[in-house]
């Protein structure tokens, strides 16, 4: 492992069985953290991922579970709490797209990415909260009683046509992020969110395979390249750190500049 900075502490991370999710795992494990690998259905990627953590010298285990479904969620964290005693870091990262143009929409699209990607994160930060509030500020491990992270997106503040859903979903995340951080702030809790831009992983695959396709998306990217996973990684493992305990309430978009919307960068 690389460091140290949060040895000792106990990480859920939902989604991490690839992509995004799969590069926060590994940076909190090389920070240190002990790790919950959450999957939906891909138990044996979730199990690559542990076993590249545990290689390395780590700790992790892999945990099937649907976060739109509360009893899921719950059992997930009970069975954490046996294994490590404790949560220290939750990071919500778990999301999925189904997109349409809006007057196609089904309601099944709408509600599929909805309960996921937005109350999915309410139910397990809520468990977190809990348990963080219960246990309180542990001396030595850390100066917070916990932190949550959201998993967000630039879609927070960039309308997204033929996503609307998706969009719908990162702008309550915002909302959510900053009603908890304000909300729970005075337990010693932090909330903050990421809001990645454009990152090689496979739910973007078709805006990347190809160079038309990745020269087309790069108009969108100033600073000129496609993020990757361990971008933001490296970004949830500061964030979760005591490095960055006065902050908290903000999204940090890590976009490459891509919310300075760059069509305005020759005056529009």
């Amino acid at each position: 492992m690389d460091n140290t900075t949060l040895k000792g502490q106990a990480a859920l991370v939902t989604g991490s069985d690839s992509g995004i999710g799969k590069g926060v795992a590994l940076e909190l494990a090389k920070a240190g953290a002990r790790l919950v690998i959450n999957y939906a259905h891909n138990h044996d990627a979730a199990d690559e991922v542990v076993k590249e953590i545990t290689d390395a010298g780590g700790e992790a285990y892999a945990h099937q579970c649907d976060v739109s479904h509360e009893g899921e969620v719950q059992a997930m964290f009970q069975e954490m709490y046996k294994r490590y005693g404790t949560i220290d870091i939750l990071v919500n990262n778990s999301g999925l797209q189904k997109d349409s143009k809006f007057i196609d929409m089904t309601l099944d699209q709408w509600n599929t990415v909805i309960s996921v990607n937005l109350t999915g994160q309410f139910l397990c930060a809520r468990e977190a909260a809990r348990e963080f509030i219960r246990r309180g500020v542990v001396e030595g491990v850390s100066k917070a009683a916990g932190k949550i992270i959201c998993m967000s997106s630039v879609h927070e503040v960039i309308p997204w046509g033929g996503h609307v859903n998706y969009a719908t979903s990162k702008g309550g995340i915002m909302m959510l992020m900053k009603s908890m951080a304000q909300e729970l702030a005075s337990h010693k809790i932090r909330v903050n969110a990421i809001g990645p831009g454009a990152i090689q992983t496979p739910i973007n695959k078709e805006a990347w395979d190809t160079p038309e396709a990745l020269d087309k998306l790069l108009t969108l990217i100033p600073y000129n390249r496609i993020g990757q996973p361990d971008d933001i990684g490296k970004l949830a493992a500061w964030l979760a750190s005591d490095e960055s305990d006065y902050i908290t309430g903000v999204t940090i978009f890590a976009d490459g500049g891509m919310t300075l919307y760059p069509g305005f960068a020759d005056n529009g």
